[in-house]
């Protein structure tokens, strides 16, 4: 029988302004990527969330990104190898003093957007996010886009990878993720997103924006908690994957 993680990005809110649904989202997910406070969240958020994540015995993931509170992290930004090192040591370890304080552990690392999406073409970039991980705690995962630069990285860098896979967004035949400013980017349609899923998981392939087949390694799957539906889809898709005869589990206890 097939197994994956399901993970979510969570902890997104920051001061006043609330963002996501994470105590509904929780009771599906497997592992959850808390935002460290620089593209969003904030301390108290990082605490409350690695609380819950903690309750429901979800796996616990700091998700750094670029200190970029109004683009959400999504822009691009001109950062040296050496300032990426330093944001991401910074971040995961600011989210690891609330998983210590909560008597948890950590259990991985996933970048968040820009940095995520950069990493996956920049060796370079990718190298020194994997040695950041690697030197906090060469026992943390390391999250990067199925066959990505990111992924070689972290196994260059003697770290656990997982190849993640996304449920709601298309793909360009070379393997990386349709650009949001693409109006293709996004699969809104909650049945064609799990077929989507259940193929990758069970064939290693995904159908292409251009129609072309292309090769995928699916170790965790990334389901988006901002969404207005959110929740709904997170509870149809753990039950449609059970259904097709797929384990859930977070990705620490089969990798």
């Amino acid at each position: 029988m097939p197994i994956v993680d399901i993970n979510c990005d969570m902890g997104e809110s920051f001061g006043t302004y609330t963002k996501g649904r994470d105590e509904e989202i929780l009771k599906y997910v497997t592992s959850a990527n808390i935002a460290c406070g620089f593209h969003a969240g904030d301390p108290s958020i990082m605490r409350k969330t690695v609380k819950l994540a903690a309750e429901n015995n979800t796996g616990i993931g700091a998700h750094p990104g670029f200190p970029d509170l109004a683009g959400f992290g999504r822009r691009k930004m001109d950062v040296t190898p050496e300032e990426a090192y330093d944001l991401v040591v910074y971040q995961v370890g600011a989210l690891n003093g609330f998983v210590k304080a909560e008597g948890q552990y950590l259990q991985h690392v996933k970048p968040h957007g820009a940095l995520f999406n950069m990493a996956a073409q920049d060796r370079k970039l990718a190298d020194a996010i994997a040695q950041a991980v690697y030197d906090v705690d060469p026992e943390l995962i390391l999250f990067g886009l199925a066959g990505s630069e990111l992924v070689q990285a972290g196994r260059h860098a003697g770290l656990r990878t997982a190849s993640e896979v996304f449920s709601d967004r298309t793909y360009q035949q070379d393997g990386s993720l349709t650009s949001r400013r693409d109006p293709n980017s996004l699969i809104t349609d909650h049945q064609s997103a799990v077929k989507q899923v259940i193929r990758m998981i069970k064939e290693n392939k995904v159908t292409s924006l251009q129609n072309v087949d292309v090769e995928i390694e699916p170790q965790t799957i990334c389901i988006h908690g901002d969404e207005e539906s959110a929740v709904e889809f997170a509870a149809y898709i753990t039950k449609a994957l059970k259904e097709a005869d797929i384990e859930l589990s977070k990705i620490s206890s089969f990798l």
